[in-house]
């Protein structure tokens, strides 16, 4: 049996597929654990996983200072500023504060988000077998098409961060830290990106593994029973990082689906501060809470209206399940383009659609059939791609 350590970065949508695969590889025998910083990562990783704490960087003050920062930038400006305000600066923390986890826990193989580069930095540096998890699928479907000078800054930063740290500047030329040169999973599948029979140009070893859902932490407190089976369940979520800036779209996103009662259920998940008022003004046929059991629910679902996140959208679309997807930022745009493009579901603008523009994209949907037979049919592609035991699978066949 193998050592296996997961490295992960302080975003709760990069946690859940790296849970996923590393509670696999346990219940096959494996010891593994996962390093990230515990005021984000403990309350997403159960047991039986251990979870070694990194030393966090910053106060929650700081934190919520950036996320607030982020909100304000725009297009490629919010894409450097991910960067250079906080993947980079991170990274070099995380390549520091490794070092000892390395030593203690001696680890076969690291398996190192894509954009936790201090981990995939450290492992080069000490020349451990890494694996990169790549929890979307932006960066393998042309992001830069139109924007290669966007594409060629990265790489620039990527290979200055690499020097800075000590790698040989050939080698720093040679390899790119977001794509592993042993492996790539990716939690998606190939027939959502932009050109399908393009694979074969990316990295070597890059796997599509499907949906990275897995092992969750339980949730105990949800009832079941208020289910109808005789009427369609809409979920509205905004996972883990867009719904605390997205009161207004879930104000809009409730106003539209409570004029759709009689018909429909409506299940949304809000956050601690706009709860109370959602489910205080909510009709009988919407259920309004804090946190659902998701996977759970997706085979219950008719429709899922969400913003475009990586995770929901490939728990949802591996169910069969169409969408209604609001990207705000990030890599969402993109995947939201991937869900129109294959026929599973309809775009609204986050910032702008009223709940008569929700309700309208809702009811197409629903009452549209093309919608439910494209998300059936990448169900089955879903499938094929094997999930998180096929990612665990390819991770074992790089054991000693």
């Amino acid at each position: 049996m193998g050592r296996i350590l997961f490295v992960v970065p302080p975003l709760a949508g990069h946690v859940y597929p790296a849970v996923g695969i590393a509670g696999e590889l346990t219940d096959r025998g494996h010891e593994v654990a996962i390093a990230g910083h515990a005021s984000v990562v403990r309350p997403l990783v159960p047991a039986p996983l251990r979870l070694v704490e990194l030393p966090e960087e910053i106060t929650s003050g700081e934190r919520a200072e950036i996320e607030e920062k982020s909100r304000r930038q725009r297009g490629t400006g919010s894409f450097k500023f991910l960067w250079e305000d906080f993947l980079l600066p991170l990274g070099t923390a995380m390549a520091r504060d490794l070092e000892p986890v390395v030593d203690d826990f001696r680890p076969d193989i690291v398996v190192v988000d894509q954009q936790a580069v201090g981990g995939a930095l450290l492992a080069r540096r000490r020349r451990l077998r890494w694996v990169t998890l790549a929890t979307t699928s932006a960066e393998f479907d042309n992001p830069y098409g139109v924007m290669a000078a966007v594409g060629q800054w990265v790489d620039d930063r990527l290979r200055e961060f690499q020097l800075a740290s000590g790698v040989p500047a050939e080698e720093a030329g040679r390899g790119d830290l977001r794509f592993s040169d042993l492996l790539t999973l990716v939690c998606s599948v190939t027939e959502l990106l932009r050109m399908p029979d393009a694979v074969a140009a990316l990295p070597p070893g890059t796997v599509f593994i499907g949906s990275g859902a897995g092992l969750r932490q339980p949730l105990a407190d949800f009832p079941w029973s208020w289910l109808d089976p005789a009427r369609a369940k809409v979920l509205v979520s905004l996972g883990t990082v867009t719904r605390e800036t997205g009161g207004r779209f879930l104000r809009v996103a409730a106003e539209a689906l409570a004029g759709m009662t009689g018909q429909v259920q409506t299940i949304i998940v809000a956050p601690p501060g706009i709860v109370d008022d959602l489910a205080a003004a909510a009709p009988a046929d919407v259920l309004v809470r804090d946190k659902v059991p998701q996977l759970e629910l997706m085979g219950h679902l008719s429709a899922v209206v969400c913003h475009a996140g990586n995770n929901t959208v490939c728990e949802a679309l591996s169910q069969g399940v169409p969408l209604v997807v609001a990207p705000v930022r990030d890599d969402q745009p993109m995947i939201a383009e991937q869900v129109t493009r294959a026929g599973a579901g309809l775009r609204v603008r986050f910032g702008l659609v009223n709940a008569a523009g929700v309700a309208a994209a809702v009811a197409s949907v629903l009452d549209d059939p093309a919608y439910r037979s494209a998300a059936r049919r990448l169900r089955d592609d879903f499938a094929s791609a094997g999930g998180v035991a096929a990612g665990a699978a390819h991770i074992e066949k790089l054991l000693p």
